[in-house]
């Protein structure tokens, strides 16, 4: 094993003192194909060039001599410590930091970024990265080749974000580029880039913050999940309204249980009603398209997604046509249109759907539907009784089946 790893982070920005130490006293130095060309690099030191992470690491704990790892920006940060120190490799680190690639983003563009979404996008994540720029005001995104600002600006189709792209960051081919993302597609962009997503909707940060990244929504004096309607209109949603036996908190709460989105997932929320599910979902910190055909209820979901605070994509049209030009989905609740549509959610495969149903019928003819397309499939009969605590009577009954649908290939 090497007597000595030194990682040393670098911005651009000359070498400090600790970092010059190490690399002159290196034996074997390992970093991208501009970190080898530093004059600091001893000229006998053994190169590597940092290809595979995993690799190098291997090569290091082979060696006998003083190692050095140079890695752009903060390595702790998203960055090849964590791989270094990985249990296999067995290497113990010491650690001379530079400014992140983040931070000198934020800082070209004068922002503060302790309300940031950070996310780093692969080919293979970058789906999910574009997910959290559709749910949150502002994402930094840290990209990679073939998951760049073109491809971000790709997905995002139909969504309107500002794009500030940092290329090159550190070095004399620094650029800072604002465009709209519908323009992001149009242009070649030079790796390394950083790209800060920002949203059209409300920056929810207070003055006195306490605790960096995404801050969910609560309005004033209101708490808690599956609100009533009476909850939204006291946050400023004038027109929401619970319209059926789908709509009931008792039935949305064990929806989203099923469902249970997260942040990194697109919600489909089809025949969006009132705009609750909708906004709950929202407020877990998923994306969500609320799509309905009524203009009412689709009015419905904006004015409780303002009142929240939370960004909601509202999709007019009738399922399952309109379904066919939305992006993939993570999860589905179907508030209507039977068994038509459960079959068109199924053929997209999402891993969850939930759904319900009026009738026992109702209900044998949905889940046959989802479980001929590969759904393993529940149901539970719910009933809600709303009481009148001033007399102790009945003031409201709902009974309603609940169905919902799991990927039979995915684990439980």
């Amino acid at each position: 094993m090497a007597d000595r790893v030194t990682v040393i982070g670098w911005d651009g920005s000359p070498l400090t003192r600790a970092a010059t130490a190490a690399l002159s006293a290196a034996t074997l130095v390992a970093g991208a194909a501009h970190h080898l060309a530093l004059p600091e690099v001893p000229p006998n030191a053994e190169r590597i060039r940092l290809g595979s992470v995993d690799l190098a690491a291997r090569r290091i704990a082979g060696h006998r001599g003083s190692a050095v790892v140079l890695a752009d920006g903060d390595p702790g940060f998203f960055g090849v410590v964590r791989t270094l120190r990985a249990r296999e490799h067995g290497l113990e680190v010491e650690v001379v930091p530079a400014v992140s690639s983040v931070a000198t983003a934020f800082a070209r563009a004068g922002m503060p970024w302790d309300d940031a979404q950070i996310v780093v996008a692969h080919p293979r994540t970058l789906r999910r990265a574009v997910n959290v720029c559709r749910a949150h005001h502002k994402v930094a995104v840290l990209t990679s080749p073939g998951a760049g600002p073109a491809e971000l600006a790709l997905l995002l189709d139909g969504v309107h974000r500002t794009f500030v792209i940092c290329e090159e960051l550190g070095t004399d081919r620094e650029r800072v580029t604002v465009l709209t993302s519908d323009k992001a597609a149009d242009h070649a962009w030079r790796d390394p880039n950083v790209v800060i997503v920002i949203g059209s909707g409300p920056d929810t940060t207070a003055a006195g913050a306490w605790i960096a990244g995404r801050r969910p929504a609560y309005p004033q004096g209101i708490r808690g999940w599956a609100l009533p309607a009476a909850a939204y209109r006291e946050a400023g949603a004038e027109r929401m309204q619970e319209s059926g036996e789908g709509e009931f908190p008792g039935l949305r709460a064990a929806q989203l249980a099923r469902l249970g989105p997260r942040t990194g997932d697109l919600v489909w929320d089809i025949g969006s009603g009132s705009g609750a599910l909708a906004v709950e979902a929202a407020r877990f910190g998923a994306a969500v398209l609320a799509v309905d055909a009524d203009p009412a209820a689709c009015a419905r979901t904006e004015a409780a997604a303002r009142a929240f605070g939370v960004p909601v994509q509202v999709v007019r049209g009738r399922a399952p046509h309109v379904l066919e030009r939305l992006p993939e989905p993570d999860v589905v609740r179907i508030g209507g249109g039977g068994v038509p549509v459960a079959t068109a959610v199924a053929d997209r495969r999402p891993e969850r759907i939930v759904t319900h149903a009026s009738t026992r019928d109702e209900a044998e003819a949905l889940g046959g539907a989802l479980a001929g397309n590969g759904y393993a499939v529940e149901c539970s009969l719910l009933q809600s009784v709303d009481l009148d605590t001033a007399a102790w009577t009945e003031r409201e009954r709902s009974v309603v089946f609940l169905l919902s649908g799991r990927r039979s290939d995915l684990a439980p």
